[in-house]
């Protein structure tokens, strides 16, 4: 494939929009959830919230990543944007713990699917020079999808049924699919859809060559697992009405420093930025930990923010750099998967931390700063970047 001087496309912004609509979709409910999940009397089952999407989503990524690189980048992200709006339309009926539940199940299949192909579909379009920069972008429209979406949530909460912000999700999501069909497909040489391609071997399933950074990924993203199961019910905690609020915040905060990460692990190397970003994650997870007003935990979201800001595009190159080019869906949903984990994880271990207890929020928020320092102490022993390459 030739390499095309400059990424600023009009199909790479139609990505980025597409992208922004469906990050909005499905965190436009995230902090009404919980609350929803009490009132249907399943209070003892919000770190499954979380944890039960992300389990869908990584089991879904090496499936996804298979058929990003046979069938094709767009279809891959249209199927995963198509769940959010089924899904979406799906919530007000199964009103029930068990049938809830399972909705967030199936919901995690459109993170599974539709993030692998954007992000492959970014890397088919863009020259290695601007890699990261470029990934930058992409997750800066991502970003303020996830800003977008729960702060228009909590707004949209204070007027409406939550059966209403299911609905704007759903339709949010459909939007996402019209600019998709928009878009020329990148993969050359494509298959049909066929049973056979269902069927994984063992080595379709993880990519070894990017382990490092997606290790590195599943004890950064722990924070982020947690922040999304405990921090609704910590604004409450604090008399904060708008439990979007620090969503928003800390997304916000994270846009800026995505474009310039972006470039300086492009110029300077990935590695660098990584240990950057993990002492920040380190230093937000402890500053929440000890917020005791609203302004001391809105400007711990800053800090958090600016250290996701940091940790999205420059994982994303990084892998993309240690990957083969046949093989990059795999690669990135190798990738994924760590990524699912660790925000799983951190929600299920975090629910069960906090226990419905508010003397126990210190003490989540201090294991996920010592979740992030695990990263960092990685980074220090990580010497150079390492590069693999077709084109090397």
């Amino acid at each position: 494939m030739a390499i095309k001087p400059s990424f600023f496309t009009f199909d790479f912004f139609l990505l980025c929009l597409s992208n922004f609509l469906f990050f909005s979709s499905f965190n436009m409910i995230i902090p009404e959830l919980p609350a929803y999940l009490s009132s249907l009397g399943g209070e003892d089952y919000k770190g499954l919230i979380i944890a039960l999407f992300t389990l869908s989503a990584g089991l879904s990524r090496p499936f996804s990543g298979k058929l990003a690189d046979k069938v094709g980048r767009i279809p891959v992200m249209m199927f995963g944007a198509s769940v959010c709006f089924v899904v979406g339309l799906l919530y007000p009926l199964l009103t029930f713990v068990s049938g809830f539940l399972f909705l967030r199940f199936a919901h995690g299949f459109s993170a599974g699917f539709t993030p692998t192909g954007a992000s492959a579909y970014v890397a088919d379009i863009v020259p290695f020079q601007k890699r990261g920069e470029a990934m930058g972008i992409q997750s800066l429209f991502g970003s303020l999808g996830m800003a977008a979406g729960p702060a228009v949530g909590g707004w949209l909460a204070g007027f409406w049924s939550i059966d209403w912000i299911f609905y704007c999700s759903a339709f949010t999501a459909i939007f996402s699919i019209l600019i998709l069909i928009k878009l020329k497909e990148t993969l050359v040489e494509r298959e049909k859809l066929t049973p056979r391609l269902f069927k994984l071997n063992r080595e379709e399933i993880i990519e070894k060559r990017v382990l490092l950074p997606s290790v590195v990924l599943f004890l950064s993203v722990f924070s982020f697992g947690v922040v999304l199961t405990i921090i609704p019910d910590f604004s409450t905690h604090l008399g904060i009405q708008n439990k979007g609020l620090f969503f928003a915040v800390f997304t916000l905060s994270s846009l800026g420093i995505r474009l310039i990460a972006g470039r300086t692990s492009d110029k300077y190397g990935r590695v660098v930025v990584m240990r950057v970003a993990s002492l920040c994650m380190v230093a937000a997870m402890t500053a929440i930990s000890f917020s005791e007003t609203k302004v001391v935990l809105l400007a711990s979201g800053v800090l958090f923010g600016a250290a996701v800001g940091m940790y999205s595009p420059t994982t994303t190159a990084w892998v993309v750099d240690l990957s083969l080019d046949k093989f990059r869906g795999r690669a990135l949903a190798t990738m994924y998967i760590f990524l699912e984990s660790g925000i799983g994880v951190g929600a299920l271990v975090s629910g069960w931390l906090y226990a419905n207890s508010s003397s126990n929020f210190k003490l989540v928020f201090l294991t996920a700063a010592g979740f992030a320092f695990l990263s960092f102490l990685i980074l220090i022993f990580t010497k150079r970047d390492r590069k693999f390459s077709q084109h090397q």
